[in-house]
């Protein structure tokens, strides 16, 4: 769908040259499916958003990135990025979501950015978050991480008309879920796992019409909890996330939560809003690599790649859905 709506000039162009960014990164990431490569498709997805992302008439700096400057040669977080002409902007990058499944050529790995007005986009650090996310069309405050989820599903199924049996619940296939899947199913819910991709899982939550998901549960990494926000922020719906520490070993734990603080963050134990992840006017694009529920994946037809992209703007509600057929092949 789409809303014309729109202030005319950059804001409009941005959210086309948003939409490339993704597209090229697609591309290039999408030459490696099903090689086995984790490590060269995310390499050849960074490469391309970052030659992109250098085209773009911005004042960019990365919030959300592949690291540290001392852990990534680009797109690390502080990085500058754009042309330096244009608006002042946080930028939140995932060049490919789901490097495993980019690499066994299962579905929905996706190349994703979101773009922010500068300090609104929250600065995560790269550890565990734990999350709950519903769709638009449910009053506030229906969900929060310290209700018991039992609870939570029944007020979703109230709300939704039918009854917790008819309720799906999107998980991450881990180890560390098996008690949240209990919960779940004792609750009389259903559970659909999914091997990796949690971006696109908060993302169906929103349209259980389609996906037939209707609430996004369970611990995934953080930089990818903002952009899910950032998401929800164009498009609508619910969502909470906490920083996790406990999930991962206690040799990890003390340099992680260092690292917490260091970007900003004092209360390790914060609850965080989908307002407190991004707000502000947010433009969120996801092309896809392969192809999934949300998406399709790049398609190579002799020296052409067709893709199919996903781009929102919180100010509209703008949600357009491109297909785009380039000669550009290799995204050079």
């Amino acid at each position: 769908m789409s809303n014309d709506n729109e202030s005319a000039g950059l804001d409009r162009v941005l959210v086309l040259e948003v939409a490339r960014v993704t597209e090229v990164a697609a591309i290039a990431a999408a030459r490696w499916r099903g090689q086995g490569k984790n490590k060269d498709a995310d390499r050849a997805a960074v490469d391309a958003m970052r030659r992109e992302l250098g085209r773009v008439h911005i004042k960019g700096r990365v919030v959300i990135g592949e690291g540290e400057m001392d852990e990534a040669p680009m797109l690390y977080i502080g990085e500058e990025v754009g042309t330096g002409d244009g608006p002042a902007v946080d930028i939140a990058v995932d060049p490919l979501e789901g490097t495993t499944i980019c690499a066994k050529d299962m579905p929905n790995a996706l190349a994703v950015i979101a773009i922010a007005e500068r300090g609104r986009l929250l600065n995560a650090p790269d550890m565990y978050m734990d999350k709950i996310a519903i769709g638009p069309g449910y009053p506030d405050g229906i969900i929060d991480l310290d209700r018991p989820v039992a609870d939570v599903l029944r007020d979703l199924a109230k709300h939704k008309g039918c009854p917790v049996r008819e309720v799906t619940a999107c998980i991450l296939d881990r180890d560390r879920h098996t008690d949240l899947i209990k919960q779940v199913r004792a609750a009389g819910a259903g559970v659909r796992l999914i091997p990796d991709g949690d971006i696109a899982g908060v993302i169906w939550a929103t349209d259980p019409k389609q996906t037939g998901i209707d609430i996004y549960l369970g611990s995934g990494g953080a930089p990818e909890g903002v952009l899910a926000a950032a998401a929800l922020r164009c498009i609508g719906g619910q969502m909470q996330g906490r920083l996790a520490p406990e999930r991962h070993t206690d040799k990890e734990r003390p340099e992680l939560i260092a690292r917490a603080r260091k970007m900003g963050i004092p209360d390790i134990r914060r609850k965080y809003s989908m307002l407190d992840m991004a707000s502000g006017d947010v433009i969120f694009s996801a092309s896809g690599v392969t192809s999934g529920s949300l998406l399709s994946g790049v398609m190579f037809v002799g020296d052409m790649a067709e893709t199919e992209t996903v781009v929102m703007r919180a100010k509209t509600g703008t949600v357009r859905r491109i297909r785009t057929r380039t000669r550009n092949v290799d995204a050079k």
